[in-house]
């Protein structure tokens, strides 16, 4: 059941890497939902545009740009153009993953350039306008995964947490600024033709043990996790920074 907003973003102007699908989409929707000016970057064009239709339906400025998160010159380029046409930048949310889930290096690769680097270089490119708000918030997107060591996907998990270390690094370097950084650790969440969504259908038997690892006895929905983007990016967060906080329905408290 759909929640009516606590949240009033009017005026800010929020910038979302991966925020075409699942995750990134719910967050980039729910800002718009709160008011908040909003742009966007994803490599496939046709879910940025479908993306781009349904936060214009909130009635606030909409940014959407074809990105490569893996190449330093693209992100430049959009957090250039998401700065022009918002009017600045208020909060950053880092979301995309390689979802780097095999053990060769290509893996490794594709969750350093895009789960770590992506995050460090879209930090970097944002922070001159950041550093103009007042209401300067940086959001990465990590994972439960980064709590436990795991038989499968170890780049996945690496990355993850040197994600996480790297928001208390960053919290602590961007404090003297007053810009907030904190991280999320979803645990398993499903949406259409999401991970989860596809391991219902191709692996039950994996689909059904992760299941039972969760307490609340349900995977998460995207939704819930923008509910607690907008709460760490919202005043009522303005003294918590360097934090990762789970959302998972208590999923990582069975390992």
């Amino acid at each position: 059941m759909p929640i009516a907003s606590p949240f009033d973003f009017r005026g800010w102007r929020v910038v979302v890497a991966g925020g075409s699908k699942g995750i990134g989409r719910a967050i980039a929707l729910a800002f718009a939902e709160a008011g908040a000016a909003v742009s966007i970057c994803a490599r496939g064009q046709a879910a940025l545009d479908e993306t781009a239709r349904a936060l214009a339906a909130h009635g606030g400025t909409v940014h959407a740009h074809a990105c490569d998160l893996g190449d330093p010159a693209a992100i430049e380029a959009w957090i250039a153009a998401a700065a022009t046409t918002l009017g600045g930048i208020d909060v950053l949310v880092n979301n995309a993953s390689g979802y780097g889930f095999g053990e060769g290096d290509d893996a490794w690769l594709a969750d350093f350039n895009i789960d770590l680097m992506a995050a460090i270089r879209a930090s970097r490119c944002a922070l001159p306008h950041l550093a103009a708000s007042p209401h300067a918030c940086v959001l990465h997107t990590s994972s439960i995964a980064a709590l436990h060591p795991r038989r499968n996907g170890p780049a996945y998990a690496a990355m993850k947490a040197a994600l996480s270390h790297y928001t208390t690094s960053q919290a602590l370097q961007l404090a003297e600024q007053r810009i907030r950084v904190n991280a999320i650790a979803p645990g398993s969440v499903e949406f259409p033709d999401g991970l989860w969504d596809r391991v219902r259908r191709d692996d039950p038997a994996r689909y059904a043990a992760t299941l039972a690892k969760i307490p609340f006895g349900r995977y998460g929905t995207p939704e819930e996790i923008a509910h607690a983007a907008l709460f760490l990016a919202s005043p009522y967060a303005g003294w918590i920074t360097g934090q990762t906080l789970c959302v998972d329905g208590g999923q990582q408290l069975n390992g």
